[in-house]
């Protein structure tokens, strides 16, 4: 009897399954992507997106792109953000002009006067100037006054009162203001240049006040030698510092002056 060798099932080594290192690796590479496109949108680099480019399509498909040619813009999307660093910063305001003032009836004033003296032939002895406080009428004292007095001249009056005719459209308040140059007064009636320049101002002042100006508009003041326009050095310096202002005072300088 033939004895047959039964033959053992063949043994099979068993293997782990691995085939959920597919899409695990899958995974990884999608977050790696996500993370690359996260560190690149942070700081947008042509040369760092065209890169990225490159080893995304190296890495699916495996050929290399042109992002130059594709129909995706390199140039990142606006955003509220980027429209709000476009817009011009808040210009600053600019100071107002120095030829016109704060108050527009002062600069009407100013015109009329200028036409006023340059149709008159007054260039010589009434100039205008502008300054914080106001505009200033500047009357030189020969027009005015004799030397060494204080009575008005009748051939100052027609000057005066084309300026009455103006200040009136204005409720503007008014400073009358004497100046004299550095010669010592030797009238008796004015012991100094500042009783002077006092009395001087008050003579415009009362004239002003004769033909209806308002009175409560109305102040003076005398600064005698003390704010001369040139040294009195010359003849022609010691006269253009004779001389009597009347500011037309801004509203603000007025309400300065009564704080």
């Amino acid at each position: 009897m033939s004895s047959r060798r039964r033959r053992r099932p063949e043994e099979h080594e068993e293997h782990v399954d691995e085939s959920w290192l597919l899409p695990y690796a899958d995974i990884l590479t999608l977050l790696l992507a996500l993370f690359i496109v996260l560190f690149a949108s942070s700081s947008i680099n042509i040369s760092k997106y065209e890169a990225i480019m490159n080893s995304f399509k190296t890495e699916f498909t495996g050929t290399n792109v042109d992002s130059s040619k594709q129909g995706l813009s390199t140039e990142p999307p606006e955003t509220p953000i980027d429209h709000a660093q476009e817009e011009e910063p808040p210009k600053e305001e600019e100071p107002p002009d120095q030829g016109e003032t704060e108050d527009p009836e002062l600069d009407e004033l100013k015109r009329r006067m200028e036409s006023y003296i340059k149709n008159n032939d007054l260039d010589a002895v009434v100039t205008l100037s502008e300054s914080k406080r106001g505009v200033e009428i500047t009357l030189k004292d020969v027009i005015l006054f004799d030397p060494g007095h204080a009575i008005l001249k009748e051939n100052s009056f027609k000057t005066l009162n084309a300026i009455i005719g103006l200040l009136k459209a204005l409720p503007n308040p008014i400073s009358i203001e004497g100046h004299t140059d550095n010669v010592p007064i030797g009238n008796a009636p004015y012991r100094s240049n500042w009783e002077l320049s006092s009395a001087r101002a008050s003579s415009v002042l009362h004239y002003f006040a004769s033909k209806n100006i308002q009175e409560s508009r109305l102040q003076f003041t005398g600064y005698g030698e003390f704010k001369p326009l040139f040294p009195n050095d010359t003849a022609d310096h010691r006269q253009s510092n004779r001389r009597v202002n009347i500011v037309i005072l801004r509203s603000s300088e007025a309400n300065n002056q009564t704080n």
